[in-house]
């Protein structure tokens, strides 16, 4: 590694908290906020049985309802804090801070979003951790901007030095570089060793360019989960075939095979003719549970059973997210994780 001060905690390592953002009316959500605010509420309630919830909110207003709608459905709110500052979108996963561990402190990585490439305006989103950081929001950390475009959601790591993401988003954001460049500046900036590429895998109505963390995510002791599709008759069967067979290929640092988990499919998920990226792979790692995407799907319980092998000891608890899947995106993207200590 180039500076073995610098390492990227696994998400399942202990945490302080976890960041959102409440959506509200100047949001992309709009037009069925009263859904999304439920799963909202769900996801509020279930990370505050276990740890704290920082929750950024547009203004006092927005502060006002949000506690209002929480207190209500009884929320432990002594394990919320709000936050005023200013967001384009709640996709917190891809415009909040990347924190590697700094010695005793956090250094926070602050990349360019883009809008995931330029597709919607992020000019707000992309200030959002100079925000939080004027604000003195985090603890013993220093901010390290970097002027290159890359989402959270786009990057995985075991906490030991792997870092699993997928080439087309990559190669997406940055044409002109190469992988051996790309990997080069990854394992620089992120403190890993070395970078594994899937090539293959991407799910429909998924605007990301393929995130890493909608299809594969590493899970403690040397273990991989993966979105698998078991119906040939589908568009994704051949994709999500050749991306089990690319993971079923990868090797641990020690020269093994990773245990493999593959999750179930749910049933197609249609709205106004288009179809919905809903993957069970897109969970959340908290103290003592993970806060797995339900779609109302009767593939839900068979995915919950899937996370408990791969997470033995914590409780997996289902959040309704069909709502998100409208704008693209479910439950880890809406989140980040706060490692143990910087808040």
């Amino acid at each position: 590694m180039s500076n073995t001060r610098l390492r990227f905690p696994a998400e399942w390592e202990p945490q302080s908290a976890i960041l959102i953002a409440w959506p509200h009316a100047g949001t992309d959500w709009a037009d069925r906020l009263g859904e999304v605010e439920e799963t909202y509420i769900a996801l509020v309630a279930a990370i505050t049985r276990f740890q704290r919830a920082l929750v950024c909110v547009a203004d006092d207003d927005v502060e006002a309802y949000a506690r209002a709608r929480l207190a209500s459905a009884r929320v432990d709110m002594d394990r919320v804090e709000f936050l005023a500052v200013d967001y384009d979108d709640t996709w917190l996963r891809d415009s909040g801070p990347i924190t590697l561990r700094d010695g005793k402190g956090f250094r926070l990585l602050d990349f360019r979003f883009t809008g995931w490439g330029g597709k919607f305006e992020a000019g707000r989103d992309d200030r959002l951790v100079e925000s939080l950081d004027e604000a003195k929001t985090f603890l013993n950390s220093s901010r390290q901007p970097i002027d290159f475009a890359l989402e959270g959601g786009a990057i995985e790591t075991d906490g030991a030095g792997t870092l699993l993401s997928t080439w087309q988003c990559l190669q997406e954001r940055h044409p002109e570089t190469s992988r051996e460049d790309l990997s080069a500046k990854l394992a620089d900036w992120l403190a890993q060793d070395r970078v594994l590429w899937l090539d293959h895998g991407y799910l429909e109505g998924d605007d990301t360019d393929a995130h890493i963390d909608t299809l594969a995510r590493f899970a403690p002791g040397d273990a991989i989960v993966f979105q698998a599709c078991d119906d040939p008759a589908d568009s994704h069967y051949n994709e999500l075939k050749a991306m089990a067979d690319e993971i079923a290929a990868l090797r641990t640092r020690d020269g093994r095979p990773y245990r493999l988990f593959p999750l179930p499919w749910p049933q197609p998920i249609i709205d106004g003719g288009r179809r919905l990226a809903a993957s069970y792979a897109n969970f959340l790692v908290i103290d003592g549970a993970v806060l797995m995407p339900a779609y109302d799907d009767a593939a839900d319980a068979a995915a919950a059973e899937v996370l408990a092998q791969a997470f033995p000891g914590r409780e997996i608890v289902q959040v309704p997210c069909r709502p998100l899947i409208w704008q693209n995106g479910s439950l880890h993207c809406l989140t980040m994780q706060l490692p143990e200590g910087l808040v």
